[in-house]
């Protein structure tokens, strides 16, 4: 018997670590890592203050030349506007090394938008969620768990113009917000490379 809970003890000290792990790293129909960053104004926000809602992600960066493209087409502000902002909440996240609250600040001024700009400098929170373009995008259900990770759109170099490109999020969004499943859960993120702190 002994020995028993010795293969047992030890089992289990096996696979402790790659549990804790995997609730670490951003997946698909799992729990969407935690987090607590500050915006662009010093406000804090965390994941878990906004449970109850849908939340998007939008990795950013106003360097990049596909995000200004975006912004000038006013897709991120368009797509946010057509909600109920007591039911979704957008947070872009800034992991550019270089970035800097004031900067940010200046963005959002130009740009005209409501949402916060969370800076992530360290790059901590990026890799959490393996973001790796400006624009990548998630969509969080309103119990915490990801139900949507990749691109904005179907239109990667801005070049459709006999019909609209198909966006992601929205349906993401809508899906959700009518208790249905998400169309498409995963898709190819395409922009610039994040600008991780090296």
């Amino acid at each position: 018997m002994k020995n028993l809970f010795s293969a047992v003890a030890l089992s289990l000290s096996l696979v402790s670590p790659v549990v804790a792990f995997a609730a670490e790293t951003a997946q698909v129909g799992k729990p969407a890592p935690a987090f607590t960053l500050k915006d662009e104004s010093g406000k804090e926000h965390s994941l878990a203050q906004y449970k109850g809602k849908v939340v998007v992600l939008e990795w950013t960066n106003p360097d990049c030349p596909f995000v200004k493209r975006h912004y000038t087409a006013n897709t991120m502000q368009k797509t946010f506007g057509g909600y109920d902002a007591q039911k979704v909440v957008w947070l872009a996240v800034d992991s550019t090394a270089t970035n800097a609250p004031d900067k940010s600040a200046a963005w959002k001024k130009e740009k005209g938008f409501t949402y916060p700009v969370l800076q992530d400098p360290s790059g901590q929170v990026g890799k959490q969620y393996a973001a790796k373009t400006t624009p990548h995008m998630y969509v969080i259900d309103a119990q915490g768990v990801l139900r949507y990770e990749g691109a904005i759109d179907d239109d990667p170099r801005g070049s459709k113009k006999d019909a609209a490109p198909t966006n992601y999020v929205k349906g993401a969004v809508d899906a959700l917000l009518s208790g249905k499943p998400v169309p498409s859960a995963t898709t190819e993120a395409y922009g610039c490379s994040v600008k991780y702190k090296s």
